[in-house]
């Protein structure tokens, strides 16, 4: 039975993830434009994520006031009750400069440390993701009436997995990106390219990926999603006997995990 405590804060998450979906859905004006840079001119911020961000952390804190803050534009805050909120109000900015439909808003809340609970809202695909440390990962959206719990693939062979990844905007790290991936591709069924983490590690829980990874991750680009992953049963880490991380993260089914960090190792797809 999940503790009420994180129905709570499920609740609150749902909340203002559908809310801030909804602004950056309805809400996108026709010129919009870049608000600023951040890793490099390519690595853009627009006013929209800026207004998500402001949007969440005005709801949450309306019903935890003294509840901490991590999000990806700049909202900072350690708090005084053990919950921190680990936010990135746009994952896939540049998808949605474009008017590409895969973005996403993704929360998690962390109570002492440990994720407990993280929501994925995907509003072009109508989607929206969450998981509940200990008690699974479910999906709601046209695809599955009702609600679904999600459960990652049965693992295939290496050779035959799809695996997705990202590519930094500092373009050193970039190149080196493209590198490993490169000589990962001849060991695959084939690589994708979304441009959401978020997105990415909810499409490993619901079984459309074998296999995610990525160099460069943030927290907020990762904590949902990688409750979701795991509590739909994929495996996640970064470098061996390591946590995901900024150096590298890794979710993939059983079977797929350990060959692909294997590899992605013996690549060097962590390198500074």
């Amino acid at each position: 039975m999940t503790d009420p405590f994180h129905t709570e804060l499920l609740k609150l998450a749902q909340e203002a993830a559908r809310r801030a979906g909804e602004l950056l859905r309805d809400g996108r004006p026709a010129d919009l434009e870049v608000a600023r840079t951040k890793s490099s001119p390519i690595d853009v911020v627009t006013e929209m994520d800026i207004a998500a961000e402001k949007l969440i952390t005005d709801l949450i804190s309306s019903h935890r006031p003294d509840d901490g803050f991590l999000g990806e534009e700049g909202a900072s805050n350690e708090g005084t009750t053990g919950v921190r909120w680990v936010i990135d109000p746009l994952d896939g900015t540049v998808n949605y400069l474009y008017g590409l439909p895969t973005w996403a808003v993704s929360i998690a809340a962390e109570h002492d440390g440990e994720t407990v609970v993280g929501v994925v809202a995907a509003p072009m695909r109508g989607e929206t993701y969450h998981a509940v440390r200990g008690e699974g990962a479910w999906a709601t959206g046209p695809t599955w009436s009702g609600g679904r719990a999600l459960g990652c693939r049965p693992a295939p062979p290496l050779a035959q997995a799809l695996v997705s990844t990202g590519f930094n905007y500092v373009l050193e790290v970039r190149t080196h990106q493209a590198e490993v991936a490169q000589r990962l591709i001849p060991l695959l069924r084939d690589i994708r390219r979304s441009g959401s983490a978020a997105v990415d590690l909810c499409d490993v829980a619901a079984g459309r990926l074998d296999g995610y990874y990525e160099r460069g991750l943030h927290p907020w680009d990762l904590a949902a999603g990688d409750l979701i992953a795991r509590e739909a049963g994929a495996l996640t880490g970064g470098r061996p006997g390591e946590r995901p991380a900024h150096q590298l993260a890794i979710a993939a089914t059983p079977g797929v995990f350990e060959p692909l960090q294997r590899l992605l190792e013996d690549f060097g797809a962590w390198h500074d």
